[in-house]
């Protein structure tokens, strides 16, 4: 697949169509994960449960990811990006259906289920969208850096204010509506993108095949796995460890106390990812994107890498300590693990298109995400498991060691 539209109108006007898509689909997306954990939280669901609430979304990710390469190389970009849309309305429509008579077990397996389908939908449109830019960015003055970081830091934003939406909807209209509601909104967005998507994406080719998926450069393999660790550093604190903390330190117990720390956890979220995705979106000017080669980005992404080592570790013996203000130094600390984390992540989603070629643009970004998903994946398991174990120091900790582990994957890209 040739980059035979970058540069031109019909290639920024995809590029805006595609950015718009996933703008909706990721609203839907965090406003779905905080409804789930609200929601099953307060139903009395442990941390153990809550994460496996989540897994097979991660899992699906892995898969999907492995294979969303190929599919887009074999039916086009946006042949999956509306496969991605009209997936979550499925899985929004599926959750609908859930039951509240039906026992514990019962009800995680479904919402497992249906969670699934959903992480399929989510790393179908990534895959497309992340995919798009490579094709769609004129070359030369780090203009590829420039619209990756406004991609991704704009979608996080987005998500972030998804994870405020969902804590707002769950308080204001309850689980179902909220989730209806959402399910019509996105069926309205994916039903105009299909009728007004410009040219500029490529079509497919019955010529790929699966086995093209796995990539023989080292550079995209050692990226890879860095990636890996640096979002398992990220989602064992995140995902159920912060949320529920917080809720215990919140909330008293009545019905106005949890609303009340529904919204103040879902603001904290909110406010992370957004704050996360800003940051992003500078990432090539704090960096110098536009004066640097790829190998003098490789060189920061080390620096920065290892930087976000250290947030964690001294988070985790604050928490041990429990000093006075503990909460407003978590608060403040978390966000500088987003300011630094959103430097490596734009760095890392740059390097990927860098690194990968137009002819391999949808496998290797699919490869990458799959392991981001397994990052993911191993992060959400372990925020559980470590929250039971050991409270939020030890979710702090294993932070920290993944992140350790993501520096050394990053040292090996230096020549």
């Amino acid at each position: 697949m040739q980059n035979t539209t970058a540069g031109r109108p019909e290639g920024l006007a995809a590029y805006i169509t595609v950015t718009a898509a996933y703008w909706a689909f990721m609203l839907t997306d965090g406003a779905l994960r905080m409804l789930v954990l609200l929601h099953f939280h307060t139903l009395g669901f442990s941390a153990v449960q809550l994460a496996y609430l989540f897994l097979l979304y991660e899992v699906m990710g892995v898969v999907t990811n492995l294979s969303a390469g190929w599919l887009a190389a074999r039916f086009g970009l946006t042949s999956t990006l509306y496969a991605g849309l009209g997936l979550q309305i499925a899985a929004l429509l599926a959750l609908a259906q859930l039951d509240p008579g039906w026992g514990l077990a019962a009800s995680v397996l479904y919402v497992m289920a249906v969670q699934g389908l959903s992480g399929v939908a989510k790393d179908l449109a990534k895959m497309s969208a992340k995919s798009a830019v490579k094709l769609l960015a004129p070359s030369g003055d780090g203009t590829l850096f420039k619209w990756v970081a406004v991609l991704t830091g704009s979608k996080n934003a987005v998500k972030g204010c998804g994870f405020l939406l969902g804590a707002v909807l769950l308080a204001v209209w309850g689980f179902l509506t909220s989730v209806l509601a959402m399910a019509a909104v996105l069926a309205l967005i994916l039903l105009a993108v299909m009728l007004f998507m410009p040219g500029g994406l490529p079509q497919g080719k019955k010529s790929a095949k699966f086995a093209h998926v796995f990539s023989k450069d080292p550079d995209i393999n050692r990226l890879s796995l860095a990636r890996l660790f640096l979002f398992g550093a990220r989602d064992v604190w995140f995902v159920v460890g912060i949320p529920v903390y917080f809720y215990a330190v919140l909330s008293d117990g009545s019905e106005e106390g949890n609303r009340a720390a529904f919204f103040m956890i879902g603001s904290f979220m909110a406010l992370w990812i957004i704050l996360y995705g800003f940051v992003q979106g500078l990432a090539p000017k704090l960096l110098g994107a536009a004066s640097s080669s790829t190998d003098d980005i490789v060189q920061k992404a080390v620096l920065w890498v290892a930087l976000l080592t250290l947030i964690p570790l001294a988070l985790s013996g604050a928490v041990w300590l429990d000093p006075p203000g503990l909460t407003a130094i978590l608060v403040a600390g978390l966000m500088l693990f987003g300011f630094v984390f959103a430097v490596n992540s734009s760095v890392h989603s740059y390097l990927i298109l860098a690194f990968t070629t137009g002819e391999r643009v949808t496998l290797d970004v699919g490869f990458y995400y799959m392991a981001n998903a397994a990052g993911r994946l191993a992060g959400t398991l372990l925020s559980g498991l470590s929250y039971q174990l050991g409270g939020l120091p030890l979710c702090l900790l294993s932070a920290a060691a993944m992140a350790a582990a993501s520096t050394v994957a990053a040292r090996r890209l230096m020549r």
